[in-house]
């Protein structure tokens, strides 16, 4: 039967996240590289599209198993076409993301949501030091994670949010954003919640195959 389940569970970063909106220009005194943000609510979000594109980068690696290159989308696996689509041929993907917003504000407002981070970028040639900022979502900050899947039967649905779920443990062996090898972006993920719309799927069932994604973190401060 065709359907929807709706897939929910909460995002928290571990260590200070930068998602960078557009740096074309910034006013003396600005930070360089802002995080990108709700225009409504001046929150920090997570974009759907960063999410969906890290985690189908992940697992298209743990595919090909090729470490040293970036994977060739042409060449995904039919597992990952199927979940996340093709535009060329086009294909439609199961997955649906929607951008991920803050639900804790009110526990974070002694510290804020944000901060920024001082680096410089030394030149190797000639050792001359480029001071930069870098806003970073803090540590603590969760984002309400939305996911819609596309249901037609239970079989496919298993193997389906099983890649999904493995993609998210990869996810918190690795980081989300910019600057991930020097510690910026772990998250985790947790609370999930699994709800069918218009289909018999069996959601606790599936719901176990995330149990072990909320048990997998890295960090758990």
């Amino acid at each position: 039967m065709y359907g929807k389940i709706l897939i929910q569970c909460d995002l928290i970063v571990r260590t200070g996240m930068h998602i960078g909106a557009s740096g074309a220009f910034s006013a003396i005194g600005a930070v360089d590289s802002p995080v990108v943000r709700d225009t409504l609510t001046g929150n920090p979000i997570v974009p759907g599209s960063s999410l969906k594109g890290k985690l189908r980068t992940l697992l298209a690696r743990s595919f090909s198993g090729d470490i040293e290159h970036m994977p060739n989308f042409k060449n995904d696996e039919a597992p990952i076409l199927r979940l996340f689509g093709s535009a060329d041929p086009v294909r439609a993907a199961r997955l649906q993301f929607a951008d991920c917003f803050v639900n804790n504000k009110e526990q974070m407002k002694a510290v804020g949501l944000t901060e920024v981070k001082f680096e410089n970028a030394i030149n190797r040639i000639n050792s001359v030091a480029n001071p930069r900022q870098i806003e970073r979502v803090v540590p603590g900050t969760s984002f309400g994670v939305n996911i819609v899947y596309e249901f037609s039967g239970e079989r496919e649905a298993q193997e389906d949010l099983a890649l999904l779920a493995k993609g998210m443990k990869l996810l918190q062996l690795d980081y989300l954003g910019g600057h991930g090898s020097r510690g910026s972006g772990r998250v985790s993920f947790t609370n999930f919640r699994l709800t069918g719309v218009a289909c018999d799927a069996d959601t606790a069932s599936l719901t176990g195959l995330f149990e072990e994604v909320a048990n997998y973190e890295l960090f758990s401060v």
